[in-house]
């Protein structure tokens, strides 16, 4: 049973509730003051808190998606990472690979030109040898005769770290959110390309290219479009992707609409941070390489390099989010460049989770839409 199963949260509520009530059964039977006693009482509170604790931590990975299953929690997942010196393209030859599809849900039929579709894929780097599982959502329009001839305009979305990228389909509803505003017409239709920032896990790279390692940033912003509009009928003009994330996905977000407008015209930062941390999770992202550790300082970037020809959305809570001041602070700095344009959702309270990211999706998503071309 798997990490995130419904069975193992069932049973581990059973075990707590058994627990609780051997506890009570079993205590009058331990209130003497011999040490076995003593040790009976101690060991039956240590266990039952214990499985309490377990119970509501399964409940919040559910619902937060922060590991998606045991090797990932442990730090021994079992997907393919970063590879170096591999023949790019297992069996197709391409850069990319469907390896699954599913319908999207809650849409009411199974047929993709009417609900969408959604494909789990296999993304092959030719240039940087970094190979990472993704989602693509397409639109039900993708499948419609009257579209055939028609390119879409793409957004990446990216998990915060750890993140899966599962719960953006299934927790933070990207593809029915898409569905739902293209079909009342506040959206147009788009491409969604759905995946975790981190593609060498367990490190956190963050989006950096790593002197002497994984050349992250390379990735999303050469490899990763090219795979797309290789296999899917992807906008390949200027101004036809986007790229929106939470947490780390946001810096990310940000920081590949900043260095690279020519390959996003629009990057959507929700509850972003502006400067890559250095930590046990990410290690030494720049080995000493000073202009690559201030380029990744985005307050620094903004101020410092020319202005990028992008549109940048933030978003904060006045209550509840630690970055609401630098926030306001990288606004400013913005708009006082007079070619990169700013938006902002600025909410009067949201913590850093899934909830206060379901309340701005889709105004985020309008707002790329709007800033997008078909392709």
């Amino acid at each position: 049973m798997g990490l995130t199963s419904n069975k193992v949260l069932v049973l581990a509520i059973v075990l707590a509730v058994l627990l609780f009530v051997g506890t009570v059964w079993w205590w009058p039977r331990l209130s003497r003051r011999t040490w076995w006693a003593v040790v009976g009482r101690v060991g039956l509170l240590l266990v039952t808190q214990l499985s309490v604790f377990v119970c509501v931590a399964l409940a919040v990975n559910q619902a937060f998606g922060f590991y998606a299953d045991w090797a990932d929690l442990f730090g021994r997942e079992k997907g393919q990472g970063v590879v170096v010196n591999h023949t790019v393209g297992r069996g197709s030859g391409g850069p990319l690979e469907v390896v699954g599809t599913s319908p999207v849900t809650d849409q009411g039929s199974a047929q993709p030109q009417v609900g969408g579709q959604i494909q789990k894929i296999d993304v092959f780097g030719r240039r940087t040898r970094i190979a990472t599982p993704a989602y693509v959502y397409l639109p039900p329009e993708y499948f419609q005769s009257a579209y055939r001839t028609r390119t879409f305009p793409v957004a990446v979305v990216l998990t915060g770290y750890p993140g899966t990228a599962e719960a953006l389909v299934d927790k933070l509803n990207y593809p029915r959110t898409a569905r739902e505003l293209a079909k009342d017409g506040r959206m147009q239709p788009m491409i969604l390309v759905m995946l975790r920032p981190t593609v060498a896990p367990p490190r956190d790279t963050e989006c950096v290219d790593i002197p002497g390692g994984p050349q992250t940033e390379s990735f999303f912003a050469k490899d990763l479009p090219n795979a797309v509009r290789a296999h899917y009928r992807a906008g390949g003009k200027p101004g036809s992707w986007g790229i929106i994330g939470d947490s780390t996905g946001g810096y990310c977000a940000l920081k590949l609409a900043m260095h690279h407008p020519d390959a996003y015209a629009a990057g959507a930062g929700l509850s972003p941070y502006y400067k890559a941390p250095h930590d046990p999770t990410t290690g030494d992202l720049f080995h000493g390489d000073e202009l690559l550790r201030r380029r990744a300082d985005l307050l620094w970037f903004i101020k410092h390099q020319p202005a990028p020809d992008t549109s940048l959305l933030v978003t904060s809570s006045k209550a509840g989010e630690s970055n609401y001041k630098t926030t306001l602070k990288f606004i400013e700095r913005v708009q006082a460049t007079n070619l990169t344009r700013i938006s902002s959702i600025i909410l009067e309270s949201g913590g850093h989770n899934f909830n206060t990211w379901r309340r701005e999706i889709p105004a985020a998503l309008q707002w790329m839409s709007g800033r997008l071309n078909e392709g």
